[in-house]
């Protein structure tokens, strides 16, 4: 399938698209209801938390890996 080297980084990626996906939809729906205007400030949101969520998950995959070792 993925060469094993970037087995790590690729989980590193889904989970970080993943996890911001669902937070950002649930959040945006909580903090402001579903109405005409919920899809746009989703993806506005969104765009902002996924870069964020992909950056924290690469600086600290690693460390919580060393830590559950």
């Amino acid at each position: 399938m993925f060469p094993k080297k970037y087995s790590n980084f690729l989980f590193i990626l889904i989970m970080g698209f993943g996890m911001s996906l669902l937070m950002t939809l649930i959040i945006t729906y909580v903090n402001t209801g579903l109405d005409n205007g919920y899809l746009n400030r989703f993806l506005k949101a969104w765009a902002v938390g996924l870069p964020i969520a992909i950056t924290v998950a690469l600086l600290v995959g690693p460390i919580a890996k060393k830590v559950c070792r």
